[in-house]
């Protein structure tokens, strides 16, 4: 905000020259260009991102730049009828002292949802006010994700840890019945486990979501990728008996980071693990197409409801919360498949019916295929 309140007093400046011009009816000019402007005025005031308008006593509209006449902010040479922007300008001619306030512009006309402006309004001399509106809308959405975001990450954590606190108290008072012991700690072992991979997807996600996502590009082998993630899951695939078969198109390579590449697989993997049955099969495939790769991972698990495909990248969002609880899940992983494969310029999109299983694909561009020796 202090930034805006210095672009303030850089317009209120360049405005002085318009106060002789309040109280007399006028068109709303095409451009910013009048002698009552200071040199240069016009241009630089046209040019500037945020909207700026001059209204004298009657609320009408001595001048509007570029940017305010495309938010409608002028109708018919008058300030536009959005009560609070005027409730603002009232206010501030009454004080005599700058003033901000949150407006609301409807949208309607783009078919898009009201944006949110940052108002603030100063007086350049006997009841002419200049406005400026900053477009705030993306800024307060951003921390509307980052306030649910914090919320669900508390609840998340709370979970696991007040359930080691109360596995530790039996523990305490089952001290001398082994068979209670083993099974408190067992379970204790499994929320230290859960509570372990939530804070590294956590890690992962900030990462992934920071001012430099993407580190390092390199070429990245894809076979090497898919053998990486293969390894890393195997464990929990033999536990169960799920069989992990690779396929597809060999010597594919592109241009990402390997490591975001191998944990988007690997959270793949993790999740057909998860909703298969014991003894099925998981099947990772990598086809070159149209100059991008495409690297599915397909079960025939319990599959995802239709209501849910839409929803399943989303962070926290669990199709069956009581089912994640049981496996450990966090909610993240997709959500960190849906940021790597952004930041590699991709998509990931599902297929599914409940009860058939699902295929996850990665889609990145720039692959290339290199020559695979006999």
């Amino acid at each position: 905000m202090i930034v805006f309140a210095a672009l303030t007093g850089l317009v209120v400046g360049l405005l002085i020259g318009v106060v002789a011009a309040r109280g007399r009816r006028q068109a709303v000019p095409a451009t910013l260009t009048t002698p009552r402007l200071l040199p240069g005025a016009g241009a630089v005031l046209e040019a500037l991102p945020v909207a700026v308008l001059v209204v004298d006593v009657a609320d009408e509209v001595l001048l509007g730049n570029r940017a305010a006449r495309e938010l409608g902010l002028i109708r018919d040479g008058v300030l536009a009828a959005l009560p609070d922007l005027r409730k603002l300008v009232r206010r501030t001619r009454r004080l005599g002292r700058p003033q901000e306030l949150d407006v609301t512009v409807p949208q309607a006309r783009l078919g898009r949802a009201p944006a949110v402006f940052r108002a603030r309004v100063a007086p350049i001399g006997d009841g002419t006010m200049a406005v400026l509106l900053e477009d705030v809308t993306e800024a307060r959405r951003l921390e509307d994700v980052r306030r649910d975001f914090v919320a669900n990450v508390s609840h998340e954590l709370k979970t696991p840890v007040g359930a080691l606190s109360l596995l530790t108290e039996a523990l305490q008072d089952a001290s001398d019945d082994p068979d209670a012991v083993r099974r408190f700690a067992g379970r204790a072992q499994h929320e230290a486990t859960r509570l372990g991979r939530l804070v590294q997807e956590l890690i992962d996600l900030s990462r992934l979501q920071g001012a430099d996502p993407m580190p390092a590009a390199t070429t990245v082998e894809v076979d090497r990728v898919l053998a990486e993630a293969v390894d890393r899951t195997r464990t929990r695939a033999q536990a169960r008996s799920i069989a992990l078969t690779v396929g597809g198109d060999a010597g594919l390579t592109l241009q990402g980071n390997e490591q975001q590449l191998v944990t988007a697989l690997v959270n793949l993997l993790d999740n057909a693990v998860t909703y298969s049955a014991d003894g099925s099969t998981v099947t990772v495939e990598a086809h070159a197409d149209a100059g991008a790769v495409a690297i599915s991972v397909a079960d025939d698990g319990i599959g995802i409801a239709e209501k849910d495909l839409e929803r399943v990248f989303e962070r926290f969002y669990r199709s069956d919360p009581a089912r994640s609880r049981d496996t450990g899940g966090t909610g993240l992983g997709l959500a960190i498949v849906k940021h790597v494969a952004t930041n590699h310029g991709g998509t990931v999109q599902v297929s599914s019916v409940e009860g058939l299983g699902a295929t996850f694909t990665l889609r990145l561009p720039g692959a290339t295929r290199t020559a695979v020796s006999a």
